[in-house]
């Protein structure tokens, strides 16, 4: 995948973006909804085996800087039907990174993949799902009470999804 936006390069992971991984998926702030973080070896076989193995991820780098500096998971899950998420080096947020990677990842898929539909789940109800919101996604459901969070507590999961059809609408 080849995809530029205004300040982002999104592109497939290689080896190379270790570095820039491990400070994303190695870091408790960014990983506090979603699951502990990192260690330096975990990131490396996740690097390995799913961003570049089964391609599930792809990576935002900042243009001006050449730094990669966003997770962009993203593979199809169903034949037609691709999940997304995200996440970002904490120095790069509220600046509408996560915004721009995603919007242009989800017209990539519908525009050069033809999917049918794309979806997002997270524990988050507010950073995340206002994201998705933003995003012009659509509350499928809440999972109630269906996951722990990393401090062991009991955590509801929201489901969003986006088609195509409302996609040209956005």
């Amino acid at each position: 995948m080849h995809i530029e936006t205004q300040r982002l390069l999104i592109r497939d992971y290689t080896m190379d973006d270790m570095k820039d991984l491990q400070e994303i998926l190695g870091d408790d702030e960014v990983m506090k909804k979603c699951e502990p973080a990192y260690s330096l070896e975990k990131t490396a076989d996740f690097l390995r085996a799913f961003c570049i193995g089964k391609k599930g991820a792809v990576a935002a780098v900042h243009k001006s800087s050449g730094k990669m500096i966003g997770y962009i998971l993203f593979h199809e899950f169903y034949e037609g039907v691709y999940e997304i998420g995200w996440f970002f080096n904490k120095k790069f947020w509220r600046q509408n990174y996560a915004y721009e990677a995603s919007r242009a990842v989800i017209d990539y898929a519908f525009h050069e993949l033809d999917a049918h539909k794309i979806f997002a789940e997270t524990i988050d109800g507010v950073k995340s799902v206002g994201l998705m919101q933003k995003l012009g996604m659509r509350l499928e459901g809440i999972q109630k009470s269906h996951t722990r969070d990393n401090d062991g507590n009991w955590a509801d999961i929201f489901l969003y999804g986006l088609i195509k059809d409302q996609w040209s609408a956005v």
